[in-house]
């Protein structure tokens, strides 16, 4: 239906019962109240008369696993309830013009821009042409559409604001140009193609499936090819606790280097030794071959490599702890990955600024504020900058809000839901 009669539509009831269930009962008019502002939006920009549809694609907690997956590693993850939503419509032009609410219009020619650009621009316009070009690539049709999105997972949130967008442009090529019939898992790869070779960052996989897949699941990236995805019935809201991420305010624009030297030290490792990613080595030859590697490649390098291992061992004993409903048992691994990441992974801050360390500020604090309630709490996402991820019982929370909020600003401490649906047309 058009712009006009699907605002009429949706005042009127008509998805209360899909946003209940993707959102909650309680997030129902809200959620409303939302999407109609992103038609009206629409309509302002492209025409109340075009024909549109509803598309949703969620951000991402990476609950276990840091900095594993681009180094064919393990990771449990999930979706959650912020998201980025879109109202779009077709258009026969062969041009994808996409409005993000407070970011200027991107509008890319399909049939132009079609490779990368000699140097990457970090420009979300990159993000649209690699999407298109992987459709491409994979024999998919696709398309001109225009499109209004609104998101509430935050740039530099650590929730995964790239990987939803790019998830969200295939998610819309998806339902307008293939009806539907792209797996999930097929857009989350086209996304991290997109990244990879048109947006210059060189990410793994993790946060486009995390995204796309919905609920909690464990993905094993030996093969990222074909990554094992396995579906975990585990809600940790009724088990008493609250999935809370802390923004602690940090600046993502110039760290693109930082989060590239994680995954580049982590194969230069595997290359010395004569593989291409860490998976395909043994912890020992590493062990083994530190002396040499200290020469050729530094320190961190093999602190960094040490922590893949250490980290995909806990990435096992944590889904095992979720599959059998052990929650002390996942929330120990919670904190060694913390630890394992401030103190080999070494991504908390960044050298290049070493008076700014919000993320290990944030780290104290929730140790200072969990230690004694059975909470845990661990770097989360990327890092250098950014998130941590805190598990809080229900009856502290609002103190824990209280006490994140007043350090960092008001509205830095989110408490989230985890959602049953990743990439959806609504």
């Amino acid at each position: 239906m058009n712009a006009t009669k699907l605002k009429a539509a949706l005042l009127g009831g008509a998805f209360d019962e899909r946003f209940s269930y993707i959102y909650g009962e309680s997030a129902v008019k809200a959620q409303v109240i939302r999407y109609a502002n992103a038609i009206d939006a629409f309509a302002a920009l492209y025409g109340a008369d075009r024909e549109v549809a509803l598309y949703s694609v969620a951000g991402r907690s990476e609950l276990s696993g840091n900095h594993t997956d681009h180094n064919h590693g393990c990771v449990v993850a999930a979706s959650i309830d912020l998201d980025i939503i879109a109202v779009a419509s077709p258009n026969t032009e062969g041009v994808i013009r996409v409005k993000s609410e407070g970011f200027d219009e991107d509008v890319v020619d399909i049939n132009t821009f079609t490779a990368p650009r000699e140097t990457p621009l970090g420009h979300s316009d990159e993000l649209i042409a690699g999407m298109v070009a992987g459709f491409r690539k994979d024999g998919y049709q696709v398309g001109g559409f225009d499109a209004y999105t609104t998101s509430n997972v935050l740039k530099g949130s650590g929730i995964s604001s790239s990987a939803a967008f790019e998830d969200m442009i295939g998610n819309i090529l998806n339902h307008i140009y293939n009806e539907g019939n792209v797996d999930n898992v097929e857009i989350a790869k086209l996304a991290q193609y997109a990244e990879n070779h048109f947006f210059g960052k060189p990410c793994g996989l993790m946060d486009q499936v995390a995204c796309a897949s919905g609920g909690i699941v464990a993905i094993d990236f030996n093969d990222p090819t074909a990554p094992i995805i396995e579906k975990i019935d585990f809600d940790i809201t009724a088990q008493g606790y609250n999935l809370c991420i802390v923004n602690t305010g940090g600046n993502h624009a110039d760290l693109t280097d930082d989060y590239a030297s994680v995954p580049a030290e982590m194969k230069a490792v595997a290359a010395a030794l004569g593989k291409s990613f860490l998976r395909e080595l043994d912890e020992k030859d590493v062990i083994a071959a530190i002396p040499t590697l200290r020469e050729t490649l530094g320190d961190r390098a093999i602190l960094r490599a040490l922590h893949f291992f250490s980290e995909n061992r806990r990435v096992a004993k944590q889904k095992a702890a979720l599959f059998s409903g052990n929650l002390d048992a996942f929330f120990e691994g919670v904190i060694a990955s913390g630890r394992s990441s401030f103190c080999y992974l070494q991504n908390v801050f960044t050298t290049k600024n070493v008076g700014e360390q919000g993320l290990s500020l944030a780290l104290c604090l929730c140790e200072r504020l969990l230690a004694d309630k059975k909470g845990a709490w661990r770097v989360h996402g990327g890092g250098f900058a950014g998130t941590v991820q805190a598990f809080v019982p229900t009856e502290e929370v609002e103190t824990f809000r209280a006490a994140m909020d007043a350090a960092f600003g008001e509205g830095r401490c989110m408490v989230l839901r985890i959602r049953p649906v990743g990439a959806v047309k609504i």
